[in-house]
């Protein structure tokens, strides 16, 4: 999915002056892109990047950016996911930065995912990884307390290098199967002391637009 469908039904829901989440990874990157070239041709928007990765594009695209703390609400943010299950529950992180989404996506009045058919199931946790950042210092007590748990995990390396979040944090990709509540699994291991947060998105999307190649459609929560 090069997003691209996905990313001009999202422009339609961009008005004039708002305030912009802009997430990370392929599918945010196109919107970001396809935002760029609006920013240019003079639409007026500004944007609250979820990563350095993202900030760095989206000056790359002539996007002015803010910082969350200098903004009391962000309009929408455009992001994408993971996974995506029939009500809207997402898992985000494989591109290592769910704590930053979390945080704009709770600072926002409206939360849009943009996702191609492949990452749409029918229970969370199908494709068998839950990310988890995690403080360095907790590391192994996190990965014991997950095993316990039910969940063993890993510390996700890149190269051989350890991944380092943006926060300074780790990433653990914990092994799970279907995910019966996502709610109560996200407040389970977020209560682990040392872990920042869980890719688990439960009743936070309400939009998710699913692009084909083809023809992009949206989905309503």
């Amino acid at each position: 999915m090069d997003g691209e469908k996905a990313a001009e039904l999202a422009l339609d829901l961009v008005a004039e002056g708002e305030v912009l989440g802009l997430g990370t990874g392929r599918a945010a990157s196109a919107f970001v892109r396809a935002l760029g070239a609006r920013v240019r041709a003079g639409f007026s928007v500004r944007g609250v990047p979820t990563s350095q990765a993202t900030a760095d594009l989206a000056e790359e695209c002539g996007i002015e950016l803010l910082e969350l703390a200098d903004v009391e609400s962000i309009d929408v943010t455009f992001d994408g996911a993971d996974e995506v299950d029939p009500q809207l529950n997402l898992i985000k992180g494989y591109g290592a930065a769910l704590v930053r989404e979390k945080i704009v996506a709770a600072a926002s009045r409206r939360l849009v995912i943009l996702v191609g058919p492949e990452k749409m199931v029918e229970t969370l946790g199908e494709r068998g990884r839950l990310p988890i950042e995690v403080v360095p210092f907790g590391v192994v007590p996190v990965m014991r307390r997950l095993k316990a748990m039910g969940y063993p995990s890993i510390v996700r390396e890149v190269d051989g290098d350890r991944v380092v979040t943006d926060n300074g944090n780790f990433v653990l990709d914990g092994e799970v199967a279907s995910i019966a509540d996502p709610s109560a699994l996200d407040r389970e291991i977020t209560c682990i002391p040392g872990v920042l947060g869980t890719g688990i998105f439960a009743g936070m999307a309400d939009n998710v637009i699913v692009d084909d190649g083809a023809a992009a459609m949206m989905l309503q929560r």
